[in-house]
């Protein structure tokens, strides 16, 4: 059985790739923020599983065969005969950040039911990540949220990505909304810096996550691009700078991030709410300065699961690239 657990969307994204003599040439990769975490957490040695559903087509069969090959238990990867594998199109700006244009009305991914699962990984498991887009439509959201209530029953540490794509909710207002319903529902949150924003109504690091830990969150990172990141713990909050690296694609550096800074967690015993609240700032500071260097490798590659890091790479990262100097100020 795994010890973490992710649920939520695995798609194709389709990224944009350099081929001489066909402009705008793309590329399928395998995807999705909660099946990128699972495959990272995978490469650095974590037992993962995935929840979630695919078409019944070509592309669920190749979004299964990735995560076979990655060595993630694939039990809870439901096949969908009726709706189709969600695809994203993906345009990278000058900087190499990314935006998304998604094929998914409905998508299989959002026609998950409960009774399709193997509960079982929820009793075994130590953690349970979920992220915002499986709320965005039914039978999804409900499936979503009565996984994440059972498991935080049965006391394991619950993990949230508010992965906000508008184009995905009717409205700013009800997206907000749907992505609210799942703070009070983790102990550990990864927000970027926007989402912090949209979800708290200030632009103050510092104010937005004092609201946070008022809904009882333990542990929130906040990630801002290339200025690294920044923990706030116990009312204590840091940034850490990330790594100087040629960045090409930033699709999945985020869910690299995540997943290595997951990866520190439970490999050092971080694995139960009550080991949560015993976190040594050190140590914390160490897993951020590991997953920066994640996201920051995974960002030098195009696509998004098959830039994940592994070890190797962000150990190397970690000894021979310099930081990364913006200036950023904490507020």
């Amino acid at each position: 059985m795994p010890d973490i657990v992710t649920t939520g969307e695995m798609l194709i994204d389709f990224t944009p790739v350099q081929a001489e003599g066909y402009p705008g040439a793309i590329c399928p990769n395998p995807g999705g923020a909660p099946g990128n975490v699972a495959v990272q957490l995978a490469r650095l040695g974590v037992s993962a599983g995935f929840i979630g559903k695919v078409g019944q087509d070509s592309f669920g069969d190749d979004l299964r065969r990735c995560l076979e090959e990655n060595q993630v238990d694939t039990r809870n990867l439901v096949a969908d005969k009726e709706f189709r594998t969600t695809l994203a199109f993906v345009r990278l700006d000058s900087q190499g950040d990314r935006s998304f244009t998604f094929y998914r009305n409905p998508g299989a991914d959002t026609q998950l039911r409960l009774e399709e699962l193997d509960l079982s990984v929820l009793e075994d498991c130590r953690l349970l990540h979920f992220g915002s887009l499986s709320l965005t439509t039914e039978p999804g959201r409900s499936t979503t949220l009565e996984l994440v209530e059972k498991a935080r029953a049965m006391g394991k540490l619950i993990s949230y990505d508010p992965n906000w794509r508008p184009v995905l909710w009717p409205s700013e207002e009800e997206g907000v909304a749907g992505m609210r319903q799942g703070l009070e529902l983790c102990h550990l949150l990864k927000i970027s810096e926007e989402e912090l924003a949209l979800l708290t109504g200030t632009d103050s690091i510092a104010q937005g996550v004092r609201q946070l830990h008022q809904l009882g969150i333990v542990l929130v990172m906040v990630t801002l691009g290339p200025a690294g990141c920044v923990s706030s713990y116990k009312g204590k909050l840091s940034h850490h700078p990330t790594f100087d690296t040629q960045v090409v694609d930033t699709t999945g550096s985020g869910d690299s991030f995540w997943g290595a800074f997951l990866s520190q967690l439970f490999q050092n015993g971080i694995d139960s709410p009550q080991a949560l609240e015993a976190l040594d700032p050190a140590q914390l500071a160490e897993f951020c300065r590991f997953a920066n260097a994640a996201g920051s490798c995974c960002a030098t590659r195009p696509g998004g699961i098959p830039a994940l890091a592994r070890r190797e790479d962000i150990l190397a990262c970690m000894e021979d690239t310099p930081l990364l100097e913006t200036g950023f100020q904490l507020t």
